[in-house]
């Protein structure tokens, strides 16, 4: 009996690690939580890294959506943000719910408008703004969405309606041009996992389970009354 023979009759009455187990591949699974920032002052014309903050609404949604993860039977090991004011901040009270994380601050979150097929949007953008924002949104897929096998990891990043669209449309392997054929409502969860080998799993897109209907925006034109009902 040769060597190969007996490395099979062992391999099949699991004496020897796999080829997969004996080259140091595991089988951890990286969970990202895709989370749109909370309403903001869109009416401000001040640059985005300084201005368009929160409004008290979109604090509160902050602050329902740091509950429903801190609420997840996981550990988050990681919470990242764009640079954009709405989203800095909205991470920023996520963060109250996760003491032992630091913001990671990343320009490749930030909101910009990729190639649409709507072309009432694309008359609306300047030469080259697209594809310079398709490049960007690369390198964030290229950055986040790769397996980790040697460990489970749980990660939150805090960004834009746009920029989830589109990474979506990513994940799917459809054309990322179709990304705004969907919507995600502020504060909203997209859950996606990346499996050791590289494939994807869409857990949600858009949930907005953890806000009432009177506090959900993004999806519709404005949220529901916030003042108290007159006699």
């Amino acid at each position: 009996m040769n060597t190969t023979t007996i490395t099979v009759i062992l391999l099949l009455l699991g004496a020897v690690p796999s080829l997969a187990e004996a080259e140091g591949e595991g089988d951890g699974v990286r969970t990202i939580y895709l989370v749109r920032h909370g309403f903001y002052d869109n009416n401000d014309d001040a640059d985005p890294d300084v201005g368009k903050a929160l409004v008290p609404l979109g604090v509160a949604q902050a602050r329902l959506v740091g509950a429903r993860l801190r609420g997840l039977p996981v550990e988050i090991d990681a919470l990242y943000t764009s640079t954009m004011t709405r989203a800095r901040q909205t991470a920023r009270v996520i963060q109250e719910e996760f003491s032992h994380l630091d913001v990671q601050k990343t320009r490749i979150l930030r909101e910009c408008t990729p190639t649409t097929w709507r072309e009432d949007i694309m008359e609306q953008l300047e030469p080259g703004e697209s594809a310079e924002c398709e490049a960007q949104l690369e390198l964030a897929f290229k950055e986040f969405f790769v397996p980790s096998p040697d460990e489970d990891r749980h990660e939150i990043l805090v960004c834009h309606g746009n920029v989830i669209r589109y990474l979506v449309t990513r994940v799917q392997g459809v054309d990322p041009h179709s990304w705004l054929m969907m919507s995600v409502g502020n504060c909203s969860i997209t859950v996606i996992r990346i499996k050791a080998d590289g494939s994807f799993k869409i857990l949600g897109v858009g949930d907005v389970g953890h806000l009432p209907p009177n506090l959900q925006t993004g999806l519709f034109n404005d949220a529901g009354p916030l003042s108290v009902p007159t006699d």
